[in-house]
């Protein structure tokens, strides 16, 4: 099976290349270049920049692909240039959605793929849903061979996932807990969520590519482990080697002190309690089993990162937010054991 990544060396498609070319794949990533450390041996990368239609049609002018797969597509615009560029060179299209475009807050816990898109918190999630509703368009007008894809919370080694955190220096959340600084824990606490590893998404997706039971259908791939965020802090301060110190702070408390956008994915996403059926992948790919719990999975970033001493850095800003937001609640912070 002959498949282009556009992208391929991110969070989420790292694990999913590597993956495609242990199973045989003739993959093929179009890239900038800049994440060349990830780029699995065997794949062959294909230098340019896909927001420049035309250096990517030249660029891509010679080949044809049984799958094209856009994990760098987040805005309707981006998706007709797929659609012009990628009409009658592919027998697949797959879309990166994301499961966050799910209604919120939903009014059954369980998600499925039938459960309605709407997000009126997060620009994010509606740029997404506008996206899926360009790309189905084109399939029933045209025939355009898409799969929409919707990921959860997605993780591997070089990320520390937690809710309010900082996303450009993910150990920030391990440096505080190991000062024993207080952090934050939206709401109570109990609210569900559910952490997908990278490998085990990879395992998901790479049974959809040149799946034609696929075409004209969303699919979403998460774990089947949904815990509290009370228990996934609790993980994290494991892997870490000591107990957080927190406080719980209520959603809609750190919106109005935190910056503006700074709590967009929180409200629109991680403070509505997820859990989600995985018949309809399961049935696709019977052989897909999640098998990285979260408190195994932690544990490998952040013995990746200790690794990697260079990316041990701390966000000032992030912590400064962290102690006004405190602050400003007034209340003092316990040990995460207290509520465990």
């Amino acid at each position: 099976m002959k498949v282009l990544f556009i992208g391929g060396t991110g969070l989420i498609s790292e694990a999913v290349s590597k993956l495609a070319v242990e199973r045989g794949i003739q993959l093929y990533l179009f890239n900038r270049g800049q994440r060349n450390e990830f780029v699995p041996e065997g794949a062959q990368v294909l230098r340019g920049d896909i927001r420049n239609p035309a250096e990517a049609a030249e660029a891509l002018k010679d080949y044809e692909f049984d799958a094209v797969v856009d994990w760098i597509a987040f805005t309707p615009e981006h998706v007709r240039s797929d659609i012009d560029l990628f009409t009658g060179k592919t027998k697949q299209y797959i879309f990166i959605s994301s499961a966050s475009a799910y209604q919120k807050p939903q009014q059954n816990y369980l998600i499925t793929e039938e459960t309605p898109l709407e997000n009126p918190y997060w620009q994010y999630s509606r740029d997404k849903i506008a996206c899926e509703q360009l790309l189905l368009d084109a399939h029933r007008n045209s025939g355009f061979p898409v799969t929409i894809v919707r990921p959860s919370h997605t993780y591997g080694d070089t990320a520390i996932p937690a809710a309010l955190t900082s996303w450009a220096h993910p150990w920030s959340l391990i440096d505080r807990i190991r000062k024993g600084l207080p952090i934050v824990i939206h709401g109570d606490g109990t609210s569900l969520w559910t952490l997908t590893h990278n490998t085990d998404f990879a395992k998901g997706f790479i049974g959809l590519l040149g799946n034609p039971e696929t075409i004209g259908e969303a699919v979403h791939i998460t774990s089947d482990e949904s815990l509290n965020w009370n228990q996934i802090y609790a993980a994290i301060g494991q892997a870490a080697g000591k107990d957080p110190q927190v406080v719980h702070i209520s959603t809609d408390f750190i919106a109005a002190f935190a910056p503006p956008g700074t709590a967009d994915g929180l409200i629109g996403d991680q403070a509505v309690s997820s859990v989600f059926d995985n018949s309809k992948l399961k049935r696709l790919v019977p052989d897909f089993a999640a098998t990285v719990p979260f408190a195994e999975g932690v544990k490998r970033s952040v013995a990746w990162f200790e690794q990697h001493p260079e990316l041990c850095t701390a966000d000032s800003e992030w912590g400064a937010l962290l102690d006004n937001l405190i602050a400003k609640h007034g209340v003092e912070a316990k040990p995460l054991s207290f509520y465990v």
